[in-house]
């Protein structure tokens, strides 16, 4: 397991306190946390942005080969 040290602005640091005193869980959970909400969020971004694509008609159409010869 890897250990890393991040420094926090007061903001942050005062977000982490309030969500450490809000779900009683400690800094280790809540930063564990907002890492899978963060890979969730930007799979979805990455969803979102591959249906406005679709929708711009910016998508490629037949077999790999012929596209590559392009």
């Amino acid at each position: 397991m890897t250990t890393i040290s991040v420094p926090l602005n007061i903001e942050a640091e005062k977000a982490l306190k309030e969500l450490i005193e809000i779900t009683g869980t400690n800094r280790v959970a809540i930063v564990r946390k907002a890492i899978k909400h963060l890979r969730e969020e930007e799979a979805i971004n990455a969803v979102l942005r591959a249906e406005q694509e679709v929708s711009e008609g910016k998508l490629l159409r037949g077999t790999a080969r012929g596209i590559l010869q392009k």
